[in-house]
């Protein structure tokens, strides 16, 4: 069954032609796979031999992750990964599920089944994903088809963007639903009802579970702080 995907934004660069980009997504990674975690330093010198690139597009990389917010720069430290924040949870929540909402009812004029079907089972594959990043993939190309299938390239873009400021949390969601069993599974809820053309009943399902989510980010985040 052939796979659909959406190109990145035209902006970025593929990582192989851009040494930036390639410190920016091994950062990510490494965010991904805990060996970074928010709060630590980011050292230019240490980063630039980590990943065998010279100084400067580790500092081309820490800006444009600054910019995104997966960087900040703090005095005395300079940069570190940001810390997590309940403030910034509900913020990105909330635009995330307006743009879900947009995209639904154009996608689902042009989803075929063949489509649905393999949204579904990318959903089911991020519901039982072994870690962060494997998650991370299967959720990214899930949205791939709708937001293709929606054709609207703007929202495509400013979703992904917020996808990737995102990326210090996807371990705290791992860390709250460890098990395949303990997860939510509004994605695959979401493909259930869609299939029967039920559009808004679809996207409140998705939106009830999600925030359901959220909520535990957040209590969670508020009383590690406390």
């Amino acid at each position: 069954m052939p796979q659909t995907s959406t190109p990145r934004p035209i902006s970025e660069p593929s990582a192989a032609k851009k040494a930036p980009f390639l410190v920016i997504g091994k950062v990510r990674d490494a965010i991904l796979a805990g060996t970074l975690k928010p709060g630590d330093r980011l050292l230019e010198g240490e980063l630039a031999e980590r990943f065998k690139v010279s100084r400067s597009p580790v500092r081309e990389a820490l800006l444009a992750l600054e910019k995104e917010g997966t960087v900040m720069m703090a005095p005395y430290k300079g940069a570190i990964v940001k810390p997590l924040s309940p403030g910034e949870v509900l913020d990105v929540a909330e635009l995330r599920l307006a743009m879900i909402a947009l995209a639904a009812k154009p996608a689902h004029r042009h989803l075929s089944p063949a489509d649905l079907d393999l949204a579904y089972g990318l959903a089911r594959k991020a519901t039982a994903a072994k870690g962060a990043k494997e998650y991370v993939e299967y959720n990214r190309r899930f949205w791939d088809i709708i937001f293709e299938r929606a054709h609207r390239p703007i929202l495509w873009e400013m979703f992904t963007q917020l996808d990737d400021r995102m990326t210090r949390y996807f371990g705290l969601l791992l860390k709250l639903f460890p098990t395949p069993a303990s997860r939510p599974r509004q994605q695959e809820v979401l493909i259930e009802i869609y299939r029967q053309g039920k559009i808004g009943e679809a996207v409140r399902a998705f939106r009830k579970i999600y925030l359901g989510v959220v909520d535990q980010a957040i209590d969670y985040l508020n009383s590690s702080s406390s």
